[in-house]
């Protein structure tokens, strides 16, 4: 599988959870904090391809995958 990316910010419960699924799945991720590293929404929005209101915004390599949820349903179809 490849890497998973997780755009998220400080105090989020599903940015948590994303990278905690990770963690435990012991998955190749990188969490971006889009506050530290200075990303807005409207960069956010360049790199999905789509508005995005809420994060975590998750990619597998350069594939969007969504937020949590899907992320969480994308790993159970991927037999992770």
């Amino acid at each position: 599988m490849k890497r998973i990316t997780i755009f998220g910010r400080e105090g989020c419960g599903f940015c948590k959870r994303a990278k905690e699924v990770c963690e435990a799945k012991n998955l190749d991720f990188r969490y971006v904090d889009i506050h530290k590293e200075g990303i807005s929404k409207a960069d956010l929005e360049k790199t999905v391809g789509k508005p995005v209101e809420t994060v975590p915004q998750v990619f597998c390599g350069q594939e969007h995958i969504g937020g949590y949820t899907e992320l969480a349903a994308f790993l159970e179809a991927e037999g992770v």
